[in-house]
């Protein structure tokens, strides 16, 4: 009997994995810490992975 496996992961399209960057807004604060941003990807919404759709089988247009 053959286990089955998981398929692996589908990385997003939009963002090719990387999801969440840091982006500088440039400046130092008072203790010379630079002030940065978190941007997501909205797409696969900061995972960097999008779901498998599932495939029925049979089913063909």
């Amino acid at each position: 009997m053959t286990h089955r496996t998981t398929p692996p992961p589908r990385i997003c399209p939009d963002c090719d994995g990387f999801a969440s960057v840091a982006v500088t807004l440039g400046g130092r604060d008072g203790r010379g810490h630079l002030h940065t941003i978190t941007a997501r990807c909205a797409a696969c919404d900061g995972t960097g992975l999008v779901r498998a759709s599932r495939v029925r089988e049979g089913a063909r247009a």
